[in-house]
């Protein structure tokens, strides 16, 4: 295991957003050629959107790819991008420089948030 693995999931833990069961949780993997990756436990209110420490630390080591076609947040995603952020501005950007811009209310417009429950 490399040394720094435990330190870099315990930093991480500290970004953890756990209101609902304050449990924070830090994760940390190493890719084959030697690059970390962290990630920490991010709960929603919509219990089930809740994403798990390792999941993310998973997800930004996927995430260096780029797409051709800029594709819309998944709905579980615009759930999260509203309980969190609100109602932004959502830029969408391809490698080949297709462009388009959203106000997240008209990609969510009837969104569930901590006022619903």
């Amino acid at each position: 295991m490399h040394p720094d693995l435990i330190a870099r999931a315990a930093a991480a833990r500290e970004n953890a957003v756990a209101p609902y069961s304050r449990f924070k949780v830090g994760a940390a993997l190493e890719t084959k050629d030697g690059r970390i990756f962290t990630g920490c436990n991010i709960e929603s209110a919509s219990f089930g959107l809740t994403v798990c420490a390792e999941r993310v630390a998973l997800w930004k080591a996927l995430s260096e790819t780029d797409a051709s076609v800029p594709a819309s947040p998944c709905g579980a995603c615009r759930q999260l991008l509203w309980e969190y952020c609100g109602d932004i501005a959502v830029h969408l950007h391809s490698t080949q420089g297709l462009d388009k811009e959203h106000q997240l209310s008209t990609l969510l417009p009837h969104p569930f948030d901590a006022t619903s429950l």
